[in-house]
């Protein structure tokens, strides 16, 4: 029998917009809530919002799930978000932190936290954006700052001391949660626990990892020993 990984204390979101997947992972205890994004739909194959967004609200009652405007007009982002936040359930609306021209959305997210709508800012990457961001929201409603660690790491920068003081940031106020988004590994999920997130988003493939938490490295060792000398055999390879 495989043992159960000890998790580090942080909340895991599964990043997908494949119904069926989303379905499976509404069971298990471990995931908490769910992220979508209109690229992961695309790839999914989604080809009506609505119909999906409607079959995975019914799907997934009681956790929370962020679905993202796409207008690039702060005022079509607005009406799209009142339509999303319509749908009930456990919604939060995926707010961009700037749209296609580099406009800051700060306005925008100030008018809907006022009227409660729990919102996701997201695609944020400096610490000057997620300060935005939160005054922007102010504590007036539920709310995520999702940080895409993993795309910052991606161009050499450290994004651990970016996602602490995003989290001093947070705890300021009411409701507020930090995600670290874009993970590229498993352990992302320790240094987002260690940096003060509340949330990781894992794609299916990393959630699919996380019985290796513990694994002995001795036999990791082993079994990558073993993957290579069996593919050798497999190719037949000869240096005769």
């Amino acid at each position: 029998m495989t043992a159960t990984p000890t998790l580090p204390p942080i909340k895991l979101f599964m990043d997908s917009a494949d119904l069926a997947t989303l379905r499976q992972a509404y069971a298990n205890p471990a995931i908490s809530g769910f992220t979508t994004n209109p690229t992961l739909m695309r790839q999914a194959g989604v080809t009506d919002y609505v119909a999906f967004a409607r079959a995975a609200t019914a799907a997934l009652p009681a956790k929370p799930i962020s679905f993202e405007v796409f207008a690039d007009s702060l005022a079509g982002m607005e009406d799209e978000a009142m339509v999303i936040h319509g749908w009930g359930g456990n919604t939060y609306v995926k707010i961009p932190i700037s749209n296609t021209a580099g406009v800051s959305t700060a306005p925008l997210i100030r008018t809907l936290a006022a009227r409660g709508v729990a919102v996701n800012v997201t695609a944020i990457t400096t610490l000057d954006q997620a300060r935005t961001a939160a005054e922007a929201v102010g504590g007036r409603a539920r709310s995520i700052l999702s940080i895409f660690a993993g795309r910052i790491a991606d161009t050499g920068v450290d994004p651990e001391p970016v996602m602490q003081a995003a989290a001093e940031l947070a705890a300021a106020y009411s409701g507020m949660e930090l995600l670290w988004a874009s993970p590229r590994q498993l352990f992302n999920l320790f240094q987002a626990a260690r940096s003060g997130c509340h949330i990781i988003t894992l794609s299916p493939e990393l959630m699919a990892k996380l019985p290796l938490i513990g694994k002995n490295l001795d036999l990791v060792s082993l079994e990558t020993i073993r993957m290579f000398f069996q593919d050798a055999q497999a190719s037949r390879f000869s240096l005769a």
